[in-house]
């Protein structure tokens, strides 16, 4: 074992021999976080097809401010059996190696970077498409009545093979936590999902060896599913992404509602990874590095009373309120009948 030194900007040199020298050069000491999911988190600053990524060209242009944020993107790989060894080599943060980061994780790193002032690294291991199922082993799998490693699924959506050739293997390196952007893939699949989400979390704190690990993750953005464009699975599937805050010790999740367009409804990869990263990092400021007070929740729904002509809503981290008094958008109401009608919503004022 090696002594690690305390987190700084001076790089150091490792030399290892049995026998055979090994010098790793320009090592740096901080915080690393492993960046795991399915396309939006492996969105890069690049962006994906007609999927252009908000502020990005500014982010390429000035990540040569940042040499202390270190990226190692973990190759799209698949195997039956856990490897020891995965591909992927560490890249410096500079305008030629930027735009292949991870969005997210690129601003998550940005914003924990400047706030704790000591190098970042992130291991990003992401693939497009992938269900949860596909992150975890195969004793978990095995568990579940309706999976099965079946070979005729499309390569991303086969359960196992990511957790053994992208997970499994990135064990022996320490991290401070996770963060994690997936559940597209499990939209028909959500009333299993918080179940197995907490199955994964519980299966990587093990692999680590740490059960205290922190685990922060993004909800799913409002995507029309079919082609009626009422679609209510991705409803049902950012609600258990809620609950499963409770299923999970040492997690929590942000919200990403109001940071999609009206015009993406029909875009699977909103473009504002910015506010994204920022948010994940907020919760990773407040619950892990005791920065008590950085907000890390918007106002969750708490409890309701019904009387008087009107429901009394209240909601927890309000913080120092709402940011109007009056005309707030999007509350419903229904009667028995459950046929929903809009609803004014007002800030009563002392409670």
């Amino acid at each position: 074992m090696i002594e690690t030194p305390e987190a700084g900007f001076t790089p150091r040199t490792v030399t290892v021999s049995d026998g055979e020298k090994v010098i790793l050069r320009d090592i740096l000491i901080g915080e690393v976080w492993l960046a795991s999911g399915q396309s939006n988190m492996e969105m890069t600053l690049n962006g994906r097809n007609n999927n252009p990524t908000m502020y990005a060209n500014e982010a390429i242009a000035l990540a040569g401010q940042y040499p202390a944020i270190r990226f190692a993107t973990i190759p799209k790989t698949r195997t039956y059996e856990p490897q020891e060894k995965a591909g992927g080599r560490w890249q410096v943060c500079t305008p030629a190696n930027s735009p292949d980061f991870s969005a997210t994780a690129f601003f998550f790193a940005e914003s924990l970077h400047k706030s704790l002032n000591v190098p970042v690294g992130i291991i990003a291991s992401s693939w497009g498409g992938t269900p949860v199922e596909a992150w975890l082993d195969r004793q978990t799998l095995e568990s579940y009545p309706d999976t099965t490693l079946n070979k005729e699924l499309r390569k991303a959506e086969r359960p196992l093979l990511m957790y053994n050739a992208m997970i499994h293997p990135l064990a022996n390196y320490v991290v401070k936590g996770f963060i994690w952007y997936q559940g597209e893939a499990n939209v028909s699949g959500y009333k299993v999902y918080a179940e197995r989400l907490r199955d994964m979390v519980t299966l990587w704190r093990k692999l680590w060896n740490n059960p205290e690990l922190p685990f922060y993750y993004v909800e799913i953005a409002p995507f029309a599913y079919n082609n009626n464009g009422d679609d209510t699975r991705a409803a049902y599937l950012r609600e258990v992404q809620f609950k499963a805050q409770k299923l999970i010790p040492h997690s929590g999740m942000i919200s990403t509602n109001d940071l999609v367009e009206p015009f993406e409804f029909n875009n699977i990869h909103p473009r504002n990874k910015t506010d994204i990263g920022k948010r994940l990092a907020f919760m990773a400021l407040n619950k892990t590095y005791g920065y008590e007070r950085v907000a890390a929740h918007g106002p969750e729904y708490s409890s309701m009373e019904v009387g008087e002509g009107k429901i009394i809503l209240t909601f927890d981290h309000v913080g120092g309120g709402f940011n109007r008094i009056d005309g707030i958008e999007g509350f419903e109401i229904a009667g028995e009948d459950r046929q929903f009608l809009p609803a004014r919503a007002v800030v009563v004022r002392g409670r």
